[in-house]
């Protein structure tokens, strides 16, 4: 089972009244850096096979935090976990850009939401969703990577694990630096933590390795099961 560490970037000076977008330059502000090196600590018992970032800059610095003293590889960019590309939206105020016609859209109708000058909400999910899996085929079974995104992303790519229609996906709430975890097994994914920011993450250690290890189940556990005891 591959199990990929969701994160989103930390805040920065336009997060909430702004849209950043692929706006170049938008750094993490004093409380982003913050953000960054508690979420960091939080991680320091996982093993990490890999640290995958999108290529723009609030989460290559909140990558880096999560890398430092770890002997994992140097991180790795990608840019398909890159935000949404959402065009003449892009750097302005969101109390604007909800009187345009489009943000009902969005709210109610994302999989038909089509940015002008940029790209489709359903485009956004199709190229996050391959990257995650292609990195998951890359590291390998029994892995456990991070990828550092963005909030609609994230978001795309928990709709997708969860069998949700895209449409649904306004119903999932990603905060800045916040942790989601989904495990990727053959049969499904498992979605086990969800804009999580803050606590033990002990039970994201792999367990001690056994002369014979019994393979991982695809199974849900009916009734719910015992959890990580």
């Amino acid at each position: 089972m591959t199990t990929v560490l969701l994160v989103r970037h930390g805040l920065t000076s336009m997060t909430g009244p702004v849209l950043a977008g692929w706006t170049p330059g938008v750094h993490l502000d004093d409380r982003g850096r913050a953000q960054a090196v508690a979420l960091a600590e939080r991680l320091r018992p996982v093993p990490l096979s890999g640290i995958v970032s999108s290529p723009l800059e609030r989460c290559q610095e909140t990558a880096a935090a999560v890398a430092v003293g770890r002997d994992a590889p140097e991180v790795q960019t990608d840019d398909r976990l890159g935000e949404c590309r959402y065009g003449d939206w892009t750097g302005q105020e969101l109390k604007k850009l909800a009187k345009d016609p489009l943000w009902k859209v969005v709210q109610a109708h994302p999989s038909a939401a089509e940015f002008p000058g940029g790209e489709a909400l359903r485009d956004t999910q199709a190229r996050a969703v391959d990257a995650v899996r292609a990195h998951n085929t890359a590291f390998g079974a029994d892995a456990t990577w991070v990828a550092v995104s963005h909030g609609d992303v994230i978001k795309a790519v928990v709709a997708d694990a969860l069998g949700l229609h895209l449409d649904l996906f306004q119903r999932i709430q990603v905060d800045p630096c916040s942790l989601t975890v989904i495990r990727y097994t053959t049969l499904r994914p498992f979605v086990l933590r969800l804009n999580d920011s803050g606590g033990s993450v002990a039970d994201l250690v792999p367990p001690k390795r056994r002369s014979r290890r019994r393979a991982a189940s695809s199974d849900a556990p009916v009734g719910g099961g015992a959890g990580a005891v």
